[in-house]
C-alpha cells in the first residue's frame, strides 16, 4: 500500500476507535472490558469495576493490638485499631471496610487518608433498593431511616459554625462506635448505653459532671446498671433540641414517666401536671422540683425536694410560699390507702356521693319519663293549647329572680368549660379548647371571673333571700308553702310520685315548689359552699398555706373536681329533663326566661297551690297579660342557646370521664 495513503489511514481507524469509545453510552468498567474482549481481572468488583479491599487487608494494619496506634502527617498520635472481634460482632460485620470508607482505593495507603463516610447516604440507598423485599431482611433499616429523619432536624444536625456548613454539630461517628453497632438485644447495645454519659459528655462536660453525681449517674457510671436512665433516655436518641424550647421541655418531661409510670400519672392529675399536658410549659415540670443533670434520691440532704429544701423548691416559683407548702403532696394517690388515707376516703365519698345522687335521679328521670308518656298517649296529660291575646298567664318568677338564674346558668356553663378542659386535658376537644380560649393564663382569668360572678350571684340571691324574711318575719313560715325548706309533705309527696310512676295512683299536685324543685335550688347551696371555698382555697394558695397544712390542697382538689362533675351532670341531664325535656314540656319550657306560666298549666302542674290562691282571694292580684311576641320569640332562642349549650358540654364531660387514664 501507498505509504501516502497507509499513514493517514491508520490514523483515521485510530481516532474513529478512539472516538466510538468516547461517544459510546456509559457503562460499567466490566461491560468496557467486555466490549474490549477482556473480563474484569481479580480483585476488582464485577460490577461496579473498582478495586476490591478485603477486609482482611485492612485489619493487617487495624487489626494489629500491638500497634494501636499511628503518627498523622502532623506529628499527632492517632488511634487506628480496630478489635476484630467486635467488628465482626457488630451489625456491620459483613460488610467490607472499603463500603464505608469509598475514598480509599488502595492500601497500604500511599498517603495520610481522609476519613470521610456517608452514613445517610449509604443507608437511604441500602434502604430504598430493599425496603420492597417481601422477607422484610431489611425491616430494622426502616427504623434506622426513621431516626435519620430525627436527627437531620436535630440540633446535632446543624452547622457548628455558619460560615462553614460543612461542619455540624455532632455527626453519626460522634456519637456511635461504627465498628461496634450491636443488634437488638446484643452485648454491644448494653455497653453503648452505659458508654452514653461519657460519650455525650465529650462535648457536654459540664452536664456530664452533674449527672455522674446524680443517683443516676452513681447507678450507670458506679453500679454499671444499664436499667438506669442515661442521656438519650431523656432527651431522646436523636430528635436532641434546645432544652430551653417547649417541644424538649414537654418531652423531657414524657420521658421521665416511661420509667416513673406512676409518678407521671399522678404528676399529670396535679394542675401543674395538667397544664403540661396541655402542651405548655410555664407551670412546674418534673427538674423543675426534682433538677435536671442533678436529680438525688429524695432522702439525699442535698436533694431539691429533701423536706430541709422543698420549700425553697417551691419558692422557684411560689416566691412567698409560707411553710404550709411542704406539706403538699405533689405526687398524692387517692387510690394509695396506705400511704395517703385522707385522700383516699374523700375520693370514696364524693364517688360515693355522686353514685348515690345520680342513680336516685337518673331512675327517678326514667320513671317519669315513662309514666309521662302513657299518660299522653291516654289523653291523661296536659294538652298544650297554642298561646293566644286571651290566653290567660300568671306570674311565676319576678325580673330580678329571673336574671338571677341567667347569670348563674351562664357563669356555670363558663365554668365548667374552662374547668373540664384541665380536669380532662388527655382529650383531643381538650387542646383545642384550650388553645381556643388562648391558654392556660387566660383560661384562669376567664375561669375565676366566671367564679366570682358565680358566686357573687349566689350571695346576692342569699341577700334578698334573708331580707324577705326578715321583712315579712311575723307571717313567714319556714316549712309553709312558699318556703323553700323541705318538710314532710315533700316526702309524702316523694312516695305520691313513685306511686303513680308505677301506675297505683293518680298524678300528684303540688303546691309552690315542688321536692325535686327544692332540690335543684337546695343543690347550688351545697355546690356553692363546697366548690367555691374549695376553689378559693386553691386560688389563694399562699394565704391558704398560712394558716392550714398543705394536704389540703390535696382534699380541695379532690373535692373541687368531684363535686363540679356531679353537679355538671345533674344540672344538665335532671334539671334539664325536670324543666324541659320530659313529654309535658319537651322540646324546651320558657317560664323561667319569661316568667309567667299560662294558668291552666300552672293549675295542672301546682294544683295545690292554685286552690291556695283562689281561696285566699290572691289569685287576681298574680294574674298578669301573656309574654309579647318578641318576648317570647327572644326566650326561645336563648333557652335554645342555653340548652345546646349544655348538652354539648355534658357530652365533653361524659368523653373526657370515660377516657380518664386508670
Amino acid at each position: 500500500m501507498n505509504k501516502k495513503i497507509a499513514g493517514p489511514l491508520a490514523w483515521f481507524f485510530l481516532g474513529a476507535t478512539l472516538l466510538f469509545l468516547f461517544i459510546m453510552p456509559t457503562h460499567s468498567a466490566v461491560e468496557v472490558m467486555t466490549v474490549l474482549g477482556e473480563e474484569a481481572p481479580p480483585g476488582f468488583d464485577p460490577v461496579t469495576g473498582k478495586r476490591v479491599i478485603p477486609t482482611v487487608r485492612c485489619l493487617k494494619c487495624h487489626g494489629d493490638e500491638n500497634e494501636q496506634t499511628d503518627v498523622d502527617d502532623d506529628g499527632n498520635e492517632v488511634e487506628i485499631y480496630i478489635p476484630p472481634h467486635k467488628f465482626e460482632d457488630s451489625v456491620h460485620g459483613k460488610r467490607r471496610c472499603a463500603e464505608c470508607h469509598a475514598n480509599i482505593t488502595r492500601v497500604p495507603h500511599r498517603q495520610e487518608p481522609e476519613v470521610v463516610v456517608g452514613c445517610i447516604e449509604c443507608h437511604r440507598q441500602t434502604w430504598n433498593a430493599n425496603k420492597d423485599k417481601p422477607d422484610n431482611e431489611f425491616e430494622r433499616l426502616g427504623v434506622v431511616i426513621e431516626q435519620i429523619e430525627k436527627y437531620q432536624d436535630s440540633v446535632h444536625a446543624r452547622p457548628e459554625d455558619e460560615d462553614d456548613p460543612s461542619v455540624l454539630n455532632a455527626g453519626c461517628y460522634d456519637c456511635h462506635d461504627a465498628h461496634n453497632i450491636g443488634t437488638l438485644g446484643s452485648h454491644q447495645r448494653d455497653e453503648h448505653r452505659l458508654e452514653n454519659p461519657e460519650v455525650c459528655g465529650e462535648c457536654h462536660r459540664k452536664q456530664r459532671n452533674k449527672y455522674k453525681k446524680s443517683v443516676h449517674g452513681k447507678a450507670v457510671m458506679e453500679d454499671g446498671d444499664s436499667e438506669a436512665a442515661v442521656c438519650s433516655d431523656c432527651h431522646t436518641m436523636h430528635e436532641i433540641d434546645s432544652p430551653e424550647g417547649d417541644k424538649v421541655m414537654l418531652q423531657i418531661t414524657t420521658n421521665c414517666g416511661n420509667c416513673h409510670d406512676e409518678s407521671r400519672q399522678t404528676y399529670r392529675s396535679s394542675y401543674h401536671g395538667q397544664v403540661n399536658k396541655l402542651g405548655y410549659t410555664h407551670t412546674a415540670k418534673c427538674y423543675d422540683c426534682h433538677g435536671g443533670h442533678n436529680v438525688l434520691a429524695i432522702k439525699d440532704p442535698a436533694s431539691a425536694v429533701h423536706e430541709e429544701n422543698r420549700l425553697e423548691t417551691c419558692r422557684q416559683c411560689h416566691e412567698d410560699a409560707p411553710e404550709g407548702f411542704i406539706g403538699f403532696h405533689p405526687h398524692g394517690n387517692s387510690n394509695d390507702f396506705e400511704k395517703y388515707p385522707v385522700m383516699w376516703i374523700t375520693a370514696k365519698f364524693m364517688q360515693a356521693l355522686i353514685i348515690g345522687i345520680l342513680a336516685f335521679f337518673w331512675v327517678h328521670v326514667m320513671l317519669w319519663f315513662y309514666r309521662e308518656y302513657q299518660d299522653r298517649k291516654a289523653g291523661k296529660s296536659f294538652a298544650h293549647p297554642k298561646p293566644g291575646d286571651d290566653t290567660v298567664y300568671i306570674r311565676r318568677f319576678t325580673a330580678t329572680w329571673r336574671w338571677i338564674h341567667l347569670l348563674f346558668a351562664v357563669s356555670t356553663m363558663i365554668l365548667v368549660l374552662s374547668g373540664t378542659t384541665l380536669l380532662f386535658s388527655h382529650t383531643a376537644w381538650a387542646s383545642f379548647v384550650m388553645d381556643m380560649l388562648g391558654g392556660p393564663k387566660v383560661e384562669a382569668i376567664l375561669h375565676r371571673t366566671a367564679a366570682t360572678i358565680w358566686l357573687s350571684v349566689f350571695l346576692v340571691h342569699f341577700f334578698i333571700a334573708m331580707t324577705n324574711i326578715v321583712r315579712n318575719r311575723k307571717t313567714f313560715r319556714w316549712f309553709g308553702p312558699s318556703s323553700m325548706v323541705p318538710n314532710l309533705q315533700d316526702l309524702r309527696d316523694v312516695g305520691a310520685m313513685f306511686g303513680w310512676f308505677f301506675g297505683r295512683r293518680e298524678r300528684p299536685s303540688f303546691d309552690r315548689f315542688s321536692y325535686w324543685q327544692k332540690f335543684d335550688y337546695w343543690a347550688p347551696f351545697w355546690g356553692a359552699a363546697v366548690i367555691g371555698f374549695s376553689g378559693l382555697m386553691l386560688f389563694i394558695p399562699t394565704l391558704t398555706a398560712s394558716f392550714l397544712p398543705g394536704w389540703v390542697f390535696n382534699i380541695a382538689t379532690i373535692v373541687h373536681a368531684e363535686e363540679a362533675l356531679l353537679a355538671t351532670m345533674f344540672l344538665f341531664t335532671v334539671h334539664f329533663f325536670n324543666s324541659h325535656f320530659r313529654p309535658d314540656r319537651f322540646p324546651m319550657s320558657t317560664i323561667m326566661f319569661t316568667g309567667a306560666v299560662p294558668l291552666e298549666e300552672f293549675k295542672f302542674e301546682h294544683r295545690v297551690e292554685y286552690e291556695r290562691l283562689e281561696e285566699s282571694g290572691e289569685l287576681e292580684k298574680m294574674l298578669v297579660k301573656p309574654p309579647s311576641r318578641t318576648m317570647e320569640k327572644g326566650s326561645q332562642a336563648l333557652a335554645a342557646v342555653l340548652i345546646f349549650a349544655g348538652l354539648g358540654l355534658l357530652t365533653l364531660v361524659f368523653i373526657g370521664y370515660m377516657t380518664m387514664p386508670g
